[in-house]
């Protein structure tokens, strides 16, 4: 019974046959997890240069909007608009228009005076900004976004991911 048993052992211990099953089944799941975690994290990051792209847009929008020069402009509304969904004006639906799904022109705040630098001459007459008037002015858009995804971050126990971004520009008018 012994020898039977040494036998058996010995042929199980040669035998090659099974051992690309063996292996497959311990390295799939992990080239699964690994590929999902790429997908998720091109998305994530596709995101949030979409909203930084839109971010830019608006706020070079804002910073050469005249509302004084022409009242029926809404500049803060049109730049929102802009930066979420690429038009100054969504038809009334801006979710469906919207760059990203799920970010909307309310969530992007929109400062027409973000710093009101004061044009100075130093000793040398070096000027710190090339201006027309006494004061530069700057405009800035910021957003935070919460990206939910696939499941594999909630799998992972991570939750959703929210993150932030700005953009400023100088105004400068039309």
């Amino acid at each position: 019974m012994l020898t039977a048993l040494r036998s058996l052992l010995y042929r199980f211990g040669g035998e090659e046959r099974g051992a690309v099953l063996v292996e497959m089944t311990l390295i799939t799941p992990l080239m699964i997890s690994l590929s999902a975690g790429v997908f998720e994290f091109g998305n994530l990051l596709h995101q949030k240069l979409l909203i930084e792209a839109g971010l830019n847009d608006g706020a070079r929008y804002a910073a050469r909007c005249n509302q004084t020069f022409n009242t029926a402009l809404n500049c803060g509304t049109y730049a929102r608009n802009i930066a979420a969904t690429g038009s100054y004006n969504c038809g009334g639906d801006c979710a469906v228009a919207s760059r990203v799904a799920g970010w909307l022109p309310a969530t992007v705040m929109v400062d027409l005076n973000h710093r009101v630098i004061t044009v100075t001459t130093d000793a040398n007459g070096l000027v710190n900004y090339h201006s027309t008037t006494p004061n530069v002015r700057v405009v800035r858009l910021d957003t935070s976004f919460t990206y939910t995804g696939a499941s594999l971050l909630s799998y992972l126990g991570l939750g959703p991911i929210t993150f932030s971004a700005a953009h400023e520009e100088r105004y400068i008018g039309w």
